[in-house]
């Protein structure tokens, strides 16, 4: 069987995020096909065993975020030279990939690009060049790019004449729960994500802030000057909870899953696992209208540019209306965001 490295994420198994849900499942899935090592980070998990899903296990002492990202992932690259498939997640490490590229025994490279990360607020002006450049070489030297959203494909095809695999992400890991685990009365419309601007929090909260309509976002409000002026100004409105981050699954997905509408602020990025789990389970989604999450919802929810367009869709949407789009939303999910259809997709070119 070929050897695969998976690098790039926290590790497995998956605490958070889209690309440590994407690790643990492609190896639940593939792991009797081929053998995988999926580099985790000992920052995050105390308790380090070998091995997972059949597959091995390989710790850096190295935070898997932020500045020390790029020496994470670079330490994982070159400790996976000895495989016959890199699959890299994100483009932190890949300023390494032109010395990779010269060895005379070097393995296939794989990158996600994940969404254009270059372009996030949260970065300064050296983080979005340097980032910028890292997509670069990802795109030049990888033999492979995966994208995870169609703007993302035409953009890799536009910007460095390159065609890169379309591959999404699965929701049929969500699960509904029952409503006891919530302790908060229906109906509330949900949110969680991380609290930058980019996820346009404010929008949310101003448009909910005049309505009678509840509101409950989920997010790590302490962790920046944006998030703690939001806290500050809203914490006290009677009909929005602000909640800090919850690793609890169970919990999350019963606050998830009960909810009557799902809000998606996200405006950066490709195909964000949250909204496609929120569409597994087959809630109305309210998104703030860009080209991403119009192709992952298929143009069938309800979009907002601004809080005045959600106020108005929050006063105007009948209940009929919503139910009819998380029908949509859930038929979507079914037919494009399964893992055993998004694994298959990675065995074949794995496999290539």
């Amino acid at each position: 069987m070929k050897s695969v490295a998976i690098i790039g994420t926290a590790g497995i198994p998956a605490a958070y995020g889209g690309f440590e849900t994407l690790a643990e499942n492609l190896t639940k899935k593939l792991s009797n096909k081929l053998n995988f090592t999926v580099f985790c980070s000992s920052k995050i998990y105390d308790t380090k065993i070998k091995n997972h899903n059949n597959s091995k296990l390989r710790y850096i002492r190295l935070n898997p975020n932020g500045i020390q990202s790029i020496l994470y992932d670079a330490i994982s690259i070159f400790k996976s030279i000895d495989k016959d498939v890199l699959l890299i997640l994100g483009v932190s490490g890949c300023m390494t990939l032109p010395l990779i590229k010269i060895l005379k025994r070097r393995p296939k490279i794989i990158t996600n690009i994940d969404g254009l990360e270059w372009k996030r607020e949260k970065w300064g002006k050296y983080a979005k060049i340097f980032l910028k450049i890292s997509e670069r070489f990802a795109c030049k030297y990888s033999d492979t790019i995966i994208a995870d959203n169609k703007k993302i494909q035409n953009y890799v095809l536009q910007e460095y004449n390159k065609k890169a695999t379309l591959i999404e992400y699965g929701g049929d890991h969500a699960s509904s729960v029952s409503p006891e685990l919530t302790n908060y009365e229906k109906p509330y419309a949900f949110s969680v994500c991380r609290i930058e601007p980019e996820n346009n929090i404010d929008i949310m909260l101003k448009a909910f802030s005049k309505t009678n309509h509840k509101l409950m976002v989920v997010g790590n409000w302490e962790n920046s000057k944006y998030g703690r002026e939001l806290l500050l100004k809203y914490k006290s409105k009677k009909n929005i909870s602000l909640l800090s981050p919850i690793y609890d699954e169970k919990r999350l997905n019963a606050l998830r899953s009960n909810c009557s509408i799902y809000l998606h602020g996200h405006s950066a990025g490709g195909t964000n696992p949250s909204l496609v789990e929120a569409m597994w389970l087959g809630l109305p989604v309210l998104a703030f209208d860009i080209s991403y999450n119009r192709y992952t919802t298929n143009n069938q929810a309800l979009y907002f540019k601004n809080h005045q367009d959600l106020e108005k869709l929050l006063q105007g949407t009948s209940k009929t209306s919503f139910d009819k789009i998380a029908r949509a939303m859930k038929a979507t999910a079914k037919k494009r965001y399964r893992w055993d259809l998004i694994a298959d997709k990675y065995l074949s070119i794995f496999e290539d």
